[in-house]
């Protein structure tokens, strides 16, 4: 028996109506992904270099905002709610400010690379995420250096900020780890559902970032900013800047970006995207 098609019945703006409203199904929303990963991995350094600086200073803001929500909140039993909304503040301008976050890169570059393996593929992502990640640290670094100068902020906002980032100094690597996996699942959703929620992205990110907040998972770049302050600080080593946060943490982000949720959408995809390919070969 055959599928009847009852859009071709329907009046040509109701058509129109219909398709605007439809959700877009995974292969599509894993070819506009795979597009915008193409044109980043096509992108030149210094272009890479520039963005992934810009994100890492401007991210910091997220450290900055909930530190000042702390302030503010002081020992309310509300406190936790009401600061990690700050959290979200950094996230919201990088991502919709379209500049480079080394961890939406998991997704965004890996996504080519698994649609067409090569070497000369494997060497430009490599490239692209070495790239990202160092600028982004370097951009946490002059952040944390910014916030730690006497004449930057008042005393209050100092002393919350040192609240709220010595929070970072007390997990150990397995649990910067483990903690880092949940966030980087989160931050690869974050650009998985963009193309879906075309003009509610604002609310999305601000949603899905402040659970990465709320929850006390553990995101690289933000962190890097907020170890980088307690290190400044002489309250931590540079040792454990490195191997106790920064090494495990952008593990655990990788795990949880790409080595969980990247593959689970690609392989949801894999067969459909076979059949397409065949399908092209033929023509």
């Amino acid at each position: 028996m055959e599928k009847k098609d009852f859009v071709s019945e329907l009046p040509k703006n109701e058509r129109v109506v219909l398709h605007e409203h439809a959700p877009l199904p995974p292969r599509l929303i894993y070819n506009i992904i795979r597009e915008e990963g193409e044109a980043e991995l096509a992108r030149p350094l210094q272009a890479l270099a520039f963005s992934g600086l810009a994100a890492g200073i401007l991210v910091s803001f997220s450290f900055l905002f909930r530190s000042i929500f702390h302030m503010h909140m002081g020992a309310s039993p509300m406190e936790p709610l009401v600061s990690c909304l700050g959290y979200t503040v950094g996230f919201i301008i990088v991502i919709l400010g379209r500049m480079q976050l080394f961890t939406e890169n998991p997704i965004t570059t890996i996504i080519p690379l698994l649609s067409e393996w090569s070497w000369t593929r494997f060497g430009e992502v490599v490239r692209l995420w070495a790239t990202v990640f160092f600028f982004n640290i370097v951009g946490t670094a002059i952040a944390a250096a910014f916030y730690s100068s006497p004449y930057t902020l008042s005393p209050e906002i100092e002393a919350a900020m040192h609240d709220v980032a010595v929070n970072v100094m007390k997990l150990n690597p397995i649990e910067n780890i483990l903690r880092g996996i949940p966030a980087g699942i989160l931050i690869a959703a974050i650009v998985w559902i963009s193309p879906q929620t075309k003009y509610f992205r604002f609310v999305m990110i601000m949603f899905l970032v402040y659970f990465i907040a709320l929850g006390d998972f553990a995101h690289v770049v933000v962190g890097s900013c907020e170890m980088a302050y307690v290190v400044m600080a002489e309250e931590a080593e540079f040792f454990d800047y490195l191997f106790r946060f920064l090494i495990p943490c952008g593990f655990g982000n990788i795990i949880g970006g790409t080595g969980i949720f990247t593959l689970l959408v690609y392989y949801q995809v894999a067969k459909e995207l076979k059949v397409e390919k065949k399908r092209r070969t033929r023509k």
